[in-house]
């Protein structure tokens, strides 16, 4: 028998999603207070994200002051402040499996969404926001109206937002390029100065942010792995599924992990931009879709762009010509989906080659969430959680980096005040080399 402090290493189930039961509320019910239970005696994730303190509460408050009073829309209300980010799972649970206790918090909310989704207990707009490919052909050609509208500064248009939609008026909307990446023909020719030249070729997967909202960062990041020499290939078959996965729509992931992952499978390593989108492919699909040829073969190939240059760095070496910003420190926020890949601060190895630098890492949540962060619901709470990130990067100065896209704009706005300069931690090292 596994006993708590054991040295196995966690292991997750693969996901029942066909299986009827899996959407029977009766039976979730019953293991979410098996679960909450253990939480309750345990509470050290009480500071990861918002679930855990709404448990803890609604329990204390409860008449008996155990899990047997909890109700059904205590459960839920726990089960909408998961943000999926994994890192109670990955960081604090010490009773994941193989532990016979068997807690895997975040994928029992996953289903429990599922179930509510599939009985339409969920809320519409959300789901239909996180149709991303769907959404951004419709809006693309109206971008500039669209980032307009979306502004902050915009006050009618973002009440009305805010009341159509359930985006709070001040959380920062992404913006929505006119031209996808994929779209724009650009040509990447890998450096043949770099000790990598000729032997490095990959496919990058642009990811639905990087393809839709932020072409000129993705265009950034693919300019520095040819600069690494590596020759690379674009490929954007569609969206990974992860805002599908937020609202608890699995077989909607489902599709797009075989539609997607049949057109990034092959012989190449695969590149993300993204860390949620890099999760989603080495882990998601994999529980969803155990035995797809494609998903598996994905598993195996598909690596984090920083991940992938720290590997480029070790076996070959990086390219000469790196040279100091100027800038004493830089601050790497790592994101939840770049610690829960489980691969160590790939993006602080590289940022600590430019000379000059004192890198500091700041390894707790900045509240955003994916789009939980941006409603009416919680974009307060968010700041709130955000608050000692945003209160850290300040004391240290300097840039203020994150790789996921989401937690980069919402890290801007905490330390809007400031003056401090919020960007992609990669596009700094491709200044570092002057390009």
């Amino acid at each position: 028998m596994t006993t708590e402090g054991g040295l196995k290493k966690p292991i997750r189930h693969t996901i029942d999603w066909e299986d009827p039961d899996f959407y029977n509320l009766e039976k979730i019910e019953e293991e979410m207070r098996r679960v909450s239970d253990i939480c309750h005696t345990c509470r050290r994730c009480f500071n990861l994200c918002n679930s855990f303190p709404v448990l803890f509460d609604k329990i204390d408050e409860g008449a008996t002051g155990e899990v047997d009073s909890l109700t059904r829309q205590d459960m839920e209300e726990v089960v909408h402040n998961c943000t999926l980010c994994d890192m109670c799972y990955m960081v604090k649970c010490p009773y994941v499996p193989p532990h016979p206790f068997n807690v895997d918090f975040p994928h029992l909310m996953l289903r429990f969404k599922a179930a509510l989704q599939k009985q339409g207990g969920l809320p519409r707009i959300p789901q239909e926001l996180a149709k991303i490919d769907r959404n951004a052909k419709f809006m693309g050609p109206l971008g500039d109206f669209i980032n307009w509208t979306t502004k902050i500064e915009n006050k009618p248009a973002r009440a009305i937002i805010e009341k159509t939609t359930g985006i709070h008026k001040n959380a920062a909307i992404p913006k929505i390029a006119r031209k996808p990446l994929i779209s724009r023909g650009e040509t990447y020719a890998p450096n043949p100065d770099a000790p990598a030249f000729r032997k490095k070729k990959a496919l990058v997967y642009t990811t639905c942010f990087m393809n839709y909202n932020s072409p000129d960062v993705g265009s950034k990041l693919i300019k520095l792995l040819a600069h690494f020499g590596v020759d690379v290939e674009l490929a954007y078959p569609g969206c990974c599924g992860m805002p599908l996965l937020e609202q608890g729509n699995i077989a909607g992931v489902v599709d797009q992990a075989k539609r997607v992952a049949e057109k990034l499978s092959g012989e190449m390593d695969v590149i993300a931009l993204v860390p949620s989108c890099a999760l989603m492919l080495k882990s998601e699909w994999p529980l969803l879709l155990p035995e797809n040829e494609h998903v598996l073969n994905l598993k195996e190939k598909t690596k984090d762009i920083a991940e992938y240059l720290v590997d480029i760095v070790k076996e070959f070496g990086a390219p000469e010509g790196l040279k100091s910003l100027g800038e004493e420190n830089i601050t790497l926020h790592l994101s939840c989906h770049s610690r829960a890949q489980n691969m160590g601060q790939k993006a602080g190895k590289l940022l600590e080659l430019i000379p000059g630098t004192k890198v500091h890492i700041i390894d707790r949540c900045a509240g955003h969430g994916g789009s939980w962060g941006m409603m009416v619901d919680h974009f307060e709470v968010a700041m709130k959680i955000g608050k000692p990130v945003f209160d850290k990067a300040v004391q240290i100065g300097g840039p203020v980096t994150s790789e996921c896209p989401l937690a980069k704009d919402h890290i801007a706005q905490g330390v809007e005040s400031s003056g401090l300069r919020v960007c992609h931690p990669l596009e700094l090292l491709l200044e570092s080399y002057g390009l």
